[in-house]
């Protein structure tokens, strides 16, 4: 007897494409990475005279050893640690707590102050650098980590991001009962909303925490040479008038080590997490 197909055709096998497409989108992304270890693998003379290289080199770990001793290294990995984790954390603990009130309270004004916070992703940061630096010369915390925490704080995506999946993975019906049973706002979003909020809450924290690990811009703005973050630290790796590719992509090779021991940590979780907020929402 021939099985009857599902309807909607869940039970369909993707094709030949869907996997052509994943397998492109996989090697599209990994390729930077791959290009860095190959040009970070070799010389100086090696790159000039080759131009397009295929095959690794054997200078990683040599270029690597003079990555470390040329510039501030471990002192720039933990500051980049630091203000990496902090951002994280503060981002989706206040995140969380706006897009819990826009999503599932009601008050004056939801709407309009809503479109306003989004509205704000759309001025580019370059504009804000004035102003911005002067405000952390007043507060004296130019050259400190600080300076570059507090700005990173909250973000507008991270308000909209966990409005929209509370909306949708929070019934209203459950913050209703809790109410009833005598149990404050505060409370019902610790017990509650604190929960639903976990798949989309890990995954803000993973993009905040990328986001701030590469931030380059405002740190080299306000930081001193000596007190880096990781970018800004590569950066001194660079002479005025030569450039020496195999030690900056080394040091870049170096930079994205810690982001891929926390995907493979990290990643099956993340996935679990996302995937039993799919089915309960």
């Amino acid at each position: 007897m021939r099985k009857s197909r599902s309807i909607g055709g869940h039970d369909r096998r993707p094709g030949f494409w869907v996997y052509g497409v994943l397998i492109a989108v996989l090697v599209g992304s990994f390729f930077p990475i791959w290009w860095s270890f190959l040009i970070g693998s070799q010389d100086a003379a090696a790159i000039n005279k080759n131009g397009m290289i295929f095959v690794p080199g054997g200078n990683f770990f040599a270029n690597a050893a003079t990555v470390i001793d040329s510039i501030p290294f471990w002192n720039a990995l933990l500051n980049s640690i630091i203000v990496s984790s902090a951002v994280a954390l503060s981002v989706v603990a206040f995140s969380t707590l706006a897009g819990y009130a826009f999503a599932k309270l009601k008050f004056r004004g939801r709407e309009g102050l809503l479109v306003f916070v989004i509205a704000t992703m759309a001025v580019p940061t370059q504009l804000g650098i004035v102003p911005l630096f002067i405000v952390m010369s007043r507060l004296g915390w130019t050259g400190s980590l600080w300076a570059v925490i507090a700005p990173g704080l909250v973000t507008a995506f991270g308000v909209f991001w966990m409005t929209q999946y509370l909306k949708d993975a929070l019934p209203d019906e459950l913050i209703e009962a809790v109410r009833m049973d005598g149990a404050s706002m505060i409370r019902s979003f610790w017990h509650v909303g604190l929960p639903a909020a976990r798949p989309a809450a890990a995954m803000l924290a993973l993009f905040a925490f990328i986001g701030t690990w590469t931030n380059f811009f405002w740190p080299f703005i306000v930081l001193d040479p000596g007190n880096p973050t990781l970018p800004v630290a590569l950066q001194q790796l660079q002479a005025a008038y030569y450039v020496d590719y195999s030690l900056v992509l080394s040091g870049v090779v170096l930079s994205i080590i810690p982001l891929i021991v926390l995907f493979v940590f990290l990643g099956k979780q993340l996935v679990a997490g996302i995937m039993q907020g799919a089915v309960k929402g």
